[in-house]
């Protein structure tokens, strides 16, 4: 068992407060959006292994020192010698990108692609960084909004009419007029190839038309406060418009939401637990000045619409809560644990366990040895250690794999 130490990424749109609070440290004035625990190279947790505290090793040199013996056998014959997820504290207090992860077998041949042009790695036009997918999973911590997946064509059809802009009737007549997936592409299309001085315009009448609206009592309420919002924080951004396609989310704590391939999303604010595939594949559909690239987004794109894949925990019989998901580079649940209770740990996979209220205490069944956290702490459990769980009135995220 090693605790970890993290690094908090301070991207624009974090909170200055959210992380500090949940860690019980100072804030910095500063934003800080993201809380990294893992092994990623962007940003790995560190542990003091063996050593007194002072001489802290990344995770992820850990790992590659012995692959078998920190994420068990069955993890690195499916995934390699590496961490296959990434699990993050989230802190929106402002909206993230619009934007869609590529699948499998998309990432692979789109990576081929740029390696075989010379793209340079951080190029800002570079799709690809590696041939991984990104599904990903966000479990609310507080109240949380995002925008996740096209919305039935009709229904937004209705909404764009409600706006009463001229500049937008000619998409609400597409979503009429077209099947399904022809008019969601065809309106993605235009809005995000529409001329810059045309879109501002319509971004700015919208969003006048949004805030009058969003004060009236209605069904589409909170999408327009979104709209009118976006518009705020992203004045004529094409993907203003774009998010108006979305399906609006509203999470409450302990529900989570699910993203796979091709699905538009944006999160718009609220603390959460974020748990992802390891890959930095990402492809932007506005509300960022980072590059769009439309015929390529256009490949990615799921044009069909869906409901949001809302997710609630499902008890098993140990007393753990799942997350269930298709996917099996991560696997996310968490435990209640009452004062004198205590829940065995299964082995054989890698873990990282954060504990979000109260005080956890690990303990290792076969030493004895004990590991202690308090809310905001963080622990990595090797595969094959024995360990149990147990708390006072805590709650405890524990992120593995699936396999």
């Amino acid at each position: 068992m090693d605790r970890l130490v993290n690094t908090v990424r301070p991207y624009a749109w974090g909170s200055a407060t959210a992380i500090p609070e949940l860690l019980g440290t100072a804030p910095t004035g500063e934003p800080q959006a993201e809380l990294w625990m893992g092994a990623h190279p962007g940003a790995p947790s560190r542990v003091a292994r063996g050593g007194d505290g002072a001489d802290l090793r990344p995770l992820s040199e850990v790992i590659a020192a012995d692959p078998e013996g920190e994420l068990g056998p069955r993890t690195v014959e499916r995934f390699g010698p590496r961490l296959p997820f990434l699990f993050k504290v989230l802190a929106a207090a402002s909206p993230l990108s619009l934007q869609v992860h590529p699948d499998l077998s998309r990432a692979e041949a789109g990576h081929a692609a740029e390696e075989a042009r010379g793209v340079p790695l951080d190029a800002p036009h570079r799709n690809y960084k590696d041939t991984n997918h990104k599904p990903e999973l966000l479990c609310a911590l507080t109240s949380f909004e995002g925008l996740c997946g096209f919305r039935a064509p009709d229904e937004t059809a209705g909404i764009l009419a409600a706006l009463d802009v001229d500049s937008l009737k000619p998409y609400a007549d597409l979503l009429h007029a077209k099947p399904e997936a022809d008019a969601l592409r065809e309106v993605l299309t235009a809005v995000l190839a529409a001329d810059h001085t045309d879109m501002a315009r319509t971004v700015t009448e919208t969003a006048a038309a949004a805030e009058r609206l969003a004060a009236q009592e209605g069904p589409h309420r909170e999408v327009y406060a979104a709209c009118a919002s976006l518009a705020r924080h992203y004045p004529g951004d094409h993907g203003v418009i774009a998010a108006l396609l979305l399906n609006h989310v509203r999470l409450q704590p302990g529900e989570a939401l699910y993203l796979g391939a091709g699905v538009p999303h944006a999160y718009l604010d609220g603390l959460g637990v974020e748990i992802m595939a390891n890959s930095d594949n990402v492809l932007r559909c506005g509300l960022t000045p980072k590059h769009v690239d439309i015929p390529e987004l256009l490949q990615v794109v799921r044009f069909e619409s869906t409901a949001p894949a809302v997710l609630r925990p499902e008890a098993d019989p140990g007393g753990e809560e799942v997350y269930g998901t298709p996917v099996e580079e991560f696997r996310l649940s968490r435990f209640d644990l009452a004062p004198g209770a205590e829940a065995a740990l299964p082995t054989g996979t890698p873990q990282i366990l954060l504990c979000t209220s109260g005080t956890a205490v690990l303990r290792r069944t076969d030493t004895g040895e004990e590991l202690r956290l308090r809310r905001g702490e963080s622990a990595f459990v090797r595969a094959a250690e024995p360990v149990a769980l147990a708390g006072d009135d805590a709650r405890v995220f524990r992120a593995t794999v699936a396999v």
